[in-house]
């Protein structure tokens, strides 16, 4: 099982960033994935999850900021921050459960201006 994420960088206050995760080693469309984040000091903490059949739940603090989405065909995850805060800073992974022990390669958001 392998999970790689990828997209993450620097960004200004208000800005965007497009994550993208793709996985092998299992069936990917049968899954429900999940994204989950770490910033520094903090522990562990799941952002949103999508199901095989595309039902989505978030975090309440990225409501409405933030969009999870899955493309089967490319066993791919996708997570879309918009309207990025301060806050959002930490390392992003996608993982297979929500407490994150299955979280591959994470990818970076560092948020500054």
């Amino acid at each position: 099982v392998r999970l790689v994420a990828s997209g993450g960088g620097l960004v200004q206050p208000g800005g965007s960033l497009r994550l993208s995760c793709v996985a092998s080693g299992f069936v990917f469309e049968r899954q429900i994935m999940y994204w989950v984040r770490q910033a520094p000091g903090k522990e562990l903490e799941w952002v949103a999850d999508i199901t095989d059949a595309g039902k989505k739940y978030y975090l309440d603090s990225v409501k409405g900021r933030f969009t999870i989405s899955r493309d089967n065909s490319k066993n791919t995850l996708y997570l879309q921050l918009d309207n990025i805060q301060t806050e959002d800073a930490a390392m992003y992974y996608c993982a297979r459960d929500i407490q994150g022990i299955t979280r591959g390669q994470g990818t970076q958001v560092t948020v500054s201006s």
